[in-house]
């Protein structure tokens, strides 16, 4: 495999690398939480300037036309900031999704928008009962007159508190764990029926709980195929979880970079604590923990571009791990290396150990895909 980048993907990273050098200080970040959306309208607009929210989408929509190593050399930088902005909610998310089975009505009125920095969107699946089921879903959508009724709760939807049009998973048919019967709808978030109740997350985001109450919608709100978006769902979660873990990987270069500045500094005995063999040993563990999971990301992002539907699953699930356990040694030796400032707010570390720690719960938690990574093994494959 060639893992040389073209030129243009050389510029992207430039550009996103630069974007988070310049905006994305200890300080700054801590200002934009502040924001009543939890973060800085004013860098999602420069996002849209530079072009970044229309890497995944065609340029037809005006986006970049980029693919998985495209999104890994954004996220990693990303993670490297600890950014705020709705990046996976948006535009990998359900941006993505839209961009895979949306009508031409929905692309040209929603991508062009959401390229465009005027739109945020929310990708809303999870519930409370479903963990990280890819097709429990217990919201009904009811057909009713030449449209549907929705009826459910969504919870710790990314950033849903800051969208204006919200991707909902609702039950057309079946039972409730029936791969089949499960539909997407696209719903505004200020629609006669929806309760949005936004909150803080522990690592600095912004999620919220989505109560639907009989919402109306027309059957133009339906994206894809009625009771056939299975697939379409979990390559949308797949999506998300291969986001996150290039993310880490940032993080993890990040925390690896702080832990090893501090040991360089810190003195005990009077020299750098850096020169004792026990933590030299564990900065080199954080280093190889890092490169491993650098290594399985790389391979979930070749499998997204051009491996088959359960190859996907199975890389992303293996980075998804490898990620999980990486990112949780990474976080805990930076803590401990650093002794009791690396447990203080007014510190970076800390935040880039709470994210990793935060990453590891979403799109599903190193059990959740040891299980499946072990569920596919005598699979055989399939398109």
């Amino acid at each position: 495999m060639d893992f040389s980048l073209t030129d243009e993907q050389r510029m992207l990273q430039d550009t996103v690398e630069r974007l988070v050098a310049d905006q994305y200080g200890f300080e700054e970040r801590r200002g934009y939480m502040k924001h009543p959306q939890g973060f800085d309208p004013a860098i999602w607009g420069q996002m849209a300037e530079l072009g970044l929210l229309g890497v995944p989408f065609s340029e037809e929509v005006g986006g970049f036309g980029g693919g998985a190593v495209e999104t890994m050399l954004v996220m990693e930088a990303f993670g490297k900031g600890l950014v705020l902005e709705p990046y996976v909610a948006s535009v990998l998310t359900a941006g993505a999704l839209i961009a895979d089975a949306g009508s031409d009505a929905q692309k040209s009125e929603i991508l062009e928008a959401l390229v465009g920095g005027e739109l945020r969107l929310a990708f809303a699946h999870t519930e409370a009962d479903n963990r990280y089921s890819e097709t429990l879903v217990s919201t009904g959508a009811e057909k009713q007159g030449g449209g549907y009724a929705l009826t459910g709760e969504k919870v710790a939807v990314l950033h849903g508190d800051s969208a204006d049009k919200l991707v909902i998973t609702a039950r057309t048919a079946g039972e409730a764990d029936d791969a089949q019967g499960l539909s997407v709808f696209l719903v505004d978030a200020d629609a006669k029926g929806v309760t949005v109740t936004g909150y803080p997350t522990n690592d600095g985001l912004r999620a919220a709980n989505v109560k639907l109450d009989g919402v109306q919608v027309g059957a133009d709100a339906l994206i894809g195929e009625e009771g056939q978006t299975a697939e379409l769902i979990r390559l949308t979660l797949d999506r998300g979880a291969f986001a996150v873990c290039a993310e880490a990987v940032g993080a993890m270069s990040k925390a690896c970079d702080i832990t090893l500045e501090y040991i360089k500094q810190r003195k005990q005995f009077g020299v750098p604590i850096g020169t004792f063999q026990s933590i030299q040993h564990r900065m080199v563990e954080m280093r190889i923990a890092l490169e491993q999971a650098r290594s399985a990301t790389m391979k979930a992002a070749a499998r997204l571009q051009d491996g088959t539907a359960d190859e996907r699953r199975k890389a992303v699930s293996a980075a998804k791990v490898q990620v999980g356990e990486g990112g949780q040694f990474v976080a805990e030796w930076g803590v401990q290396l650093h002794g009791g400032i690396g447990m203080t707010e007014e510190y970076n570390l800390p935040h880039y150990a709470k994210r990793l720690v935060m990453i590891d719960h979403q799109f599903g938690d190193v059990d959740h895909h040891l299980n499946r990574f072990s569920a596919m093994m005598d699979m055989p494959e399939s398109a």
